[in-house]
């Protein structure tokens, strides 16, 4: 006896009033129907329905296990529909939102190599430095950096936001080269003015972690200001890698403090909590975690705030 059956037969004659109605609908016979019907009530040891010529009703047991069935056959029902949507080709337009440097520098040339393999996807990008709201500003999925609060979204954390710190040979020529962190305080700074170091700069160093507060004449929203800055030189730069790497590879920028690495950001991509993802953005969250590296000590999904 297939128990999903002879409950989908059960759930359908209560429904639609009769086991003849409930056959019609499931598209067998009517004596295949009665025949299931009979083996459901024997492998339970009751009586579900009270079945004369021109009626039928529900037993108090049957009231109760109808609600029990019905409830069991739409989960099941929604567990086929979330399977059948994993295998559907991702197709549909996506909403992202990342800031202005991940985004810029690394997302969008990342974004046009995932949809040269998903032809059926198109995506819009919007580059902010503010926390938007992923589900009142509809979006499917955004990129954050820093640490996340806690909340009902979802994140999977990817590889860390590597910062280098670096000024122009002319500036250090003009200023000289710090030797310390502490050496900073004397030293113009170009200030990042969207997070915590707009104040204070962090180092991993011989002997652990330190702070140092940070000061300086031009502070601004954007990366790319700050580069442009760095390179008139106007101060020193901490700054994404992927900012910077031109800069560096060229010899128009020189890194810092080679004993002691900055504080790499978290970077995480939050999106919904919904159990029955689309492909499209399953297609795009597995594309990212292979493009940008997951963090080797939790790979796992975790709640975070919006």
């Amino acid at each position: 006896m297939d128990r999903l059956t002879c409950m989908q037969i059960f759930v359908k004659a209560v429904e639609r009033g009769s086991l003849t109605a409930a056959a019609e609908e499931l598209n067998i016979s009517s004596q295949l129907a009665g025949k299931q019907m009979r083996a459901l009530e024997q492998s339970l040891g009751i009586k579900l329905l009270n079945r004369t010529t021109r009626r039928q009703s529900l037993t108090d047991s049957g009231r109760v296990f109808y609600e029990r069935a019905k409830n069991i056959l739409a989960e099941m029902e929604a567990a086929e529909a979330l399977i059948a949507e994993t295998r559907a080709v991702p197709r549909g337009q996506l909403r992202i939102s990342a800031p202005i440097t991940f985004g810029s520098r690394a997302l969008a040339p990342a974004i046009a190599e995932f949809l040269s393999q998903n032809p059926e996807v198109s995506v819009e990008l919007s580059l902010t430095n503010r926390t938007v709201d992923l589900v009142d500003e509809g979006y499917d999925l955004v990129f954050r950096t820093g640490v996340l609060p806690d909340s009902g979204l979802m994140a999977r954390r990817l590889a860390p936001h590597r910062l280098m710190l670096c000024a122009t040979p002319a500036y250090l020529a003009a200023r000289g080269e710090p030797r310390s962190p502490e050496e900073l305080r004397q030293h113009e700074c170009l200030v990042f003015a969207h997070t915590s170091m707009r104040t204070e700069w962090t180092f991993n160093g011989p002997d652990g972690r330190v702070s140092v507060p940070i000061s300086g004449r031009f502070s601004t929203d954007s990366g790319e200001a700050l580069r442009a800055a760095a390179i008139a030189n106007q101060g020193i730069i901490l700054q994404p890698l992927e900012l910077l790497r031109d800069e560096i590879t060229a010899g128009r920028l020189v890194t810092l403090l080679p004993n002691y690495e900055p504080i790499a950001r978290p970077l995480h991509a939050v999106y919904a909590p919904d159990r029955r993802m689309t492909p499209k953005l399953r297609s795009f969250l597995d594309f990212a975690i292979q493009k940008f590296g997951v963090d080797l000590h939790d790979s796992r999904s975790t709640q975070v705030a919006s």
